[in-house]
């Protein structure tokens, strides 16, 4: 019996803390979400934003639905600024962290979620295409997370990475991307190990997202391999992300959402 009331009273404690998370978990805190104007990256910011954050939607050159998701962030009663930058340019990494600062006075959480998606075989390859992979892919997020690294300290605060199923099982037409995200994987852990204990720093690898517009012929492949027999939705790699965002004792971990394909 006394096992018993002493579950009870943990799990009601648990739900209690649950409840009180629920819409004001991240209340105070401030996100910075890479490519966020538009599709994953979108997704994720307006969801940290209904969990009380508010939000620098960076974009390169998508300003008018940087401005809608900004607009959008506001409507849900959370501050946002779009910032635009070249994630490929270390000076532009440097400014856009620098205004992010400025303007909230501090920086919580990175999502380091933009991206390119360059098919490249081994006879289709060019150094434009490898350098342009490896460059958006994995160069971005380290510079990224080296910027946000001094204000990410002073709040214990956490890097989440965006990886993929690519970079785990290795696509044949996707050589230059396989490797960026084979990257991003290994990236996660140094930087969890360099950064630590201050940061925690953690990895999503999708496998494929359906978003509103994309051809049915983009899942069909997938579909049939995945044991889940379904693609993913924007709204389950945002509920991972805010996962990440709570698990204080996770860091250097990639979590794969691929409904079961990588097995």
């Amino acid at each position: 019996m006394p096992v018993l009331r002493e579950c009870a009273t943990v799990s009601g404690s648990k739900m209690m803390d649950e409840s009180k998370k629920s819409g004001e978990s991240l209340r105070g805190r401030v996100a910075l979400v890479t490519g966020a104007a538009k599709r994953l990256g979108r997704a994720v910011a307006l969801r940290l934003a209904e969990e009380g954050a508010d939000i620098v939607v960076h974009y390169r050159s998508s300003a008018g639905e940087a401005q809608s998701a900004v607009a959008e962030i506001e409507k849900i009663g959370r501050r946002g600024v779009a910032i635009a930058a070249d994630l490929t340019s270390v000076a532009d990494i440097k400014r856009l962290f620098d205004e992010a600062a400025k303007y909230f006075g501090r920086v919580d959480i990175l999502v380091n979620c933009a991206a390119n998606f360059l098919p490249s075989s081994i006879i289709s390859t060019t150094e434009e295409v490898w350098d342009a992979s490896l460059d958006s892919n994995l160069k971005a997020p380290f510079f990224c997370a080296q910027a946000a690294a001094p204000l990410l300290r002073r709040s214990n605060g956490c890097i989440i990475n965006f990886a993929d199923t690519g970079g785990l099982l290795g696509w044949p037409g996707y050589i230059a991307h396989s490797v960026s995200k084979a990257g991003v994987v290994m990236l996660t852990k140094v930087l969890a190990k360099a950064l630590a204990p201050e940061v925690r720093v953690n990895a999503i690898a999708p496998g494929t997202i359906t978003m509103p517009g994309d051809p049915p012929e983009w899942a069909a492949d997938f579909i049939k391999l995945a044991p889940l027999r379904r693609t993913g939705a924007p709204s389950e790699i945002a509920d991972a992300v805010l996962f990440l965002v709570h698990s204080q004792f996770m860091t250097g971990q990639t979590i794969i959402l691929d409904g079961g394909r990588t097995l």
